[in-house]
């Protein structure tokens, strides 16, 4: 673990979250662990694998993996942070769907997010 919960030379575990692909599911947005680059849906998706690594990691502090995003979250705090840049890709492909992948999204998506809350 570093000290600061960061280390710009790791990079992202891929273009997408990790255990949505293995399952075949989908998500709403990206954010990539900036301790181990584990890549995970965001709190808007119906998985929640970004905070559920942070959780089980203990590796509090992510970007979002988005294009022309640059922004970092602290779960430990709440709060946003400044944090220097990450190795590369600093994003999700840009003609990857939002939500995505386009082919695992279903057409009933924004129902299923309402009807989670």
């Amino acid at each position: 673990m570093t000290d600061t919960g960061i280390d710009t030379a790791v990079p992202p575990s891929g273009p997408g979250c990790v255990e949505c692909t293995q399952t075949g599911d989908w998500w709403v947005h990206l954010r990539r662990c900036a301790e181990c680059g584990h890549v995970g849906c965001c709190d808007d998706s119906l998985n929640t694998h970004a905070s559920k690594h942070a959780a089980s990691t203990g590796h509090p502090i992510i970007q979002s993996y988005e294009p022309g995003e640059d922004w970092f979250w602290d779960y430990r705090r709440q709060t946003f942070l400044s944090g220097p840049e990450l190795a590369p890709p600093v994003s999700h492909p840009e003609d990857q769907t939002v939500p995505g992948p386009a082919d695992r999204v279903p057409r009933d998506w924004q129902r299923l997010l309402e009807a989670r809350r």
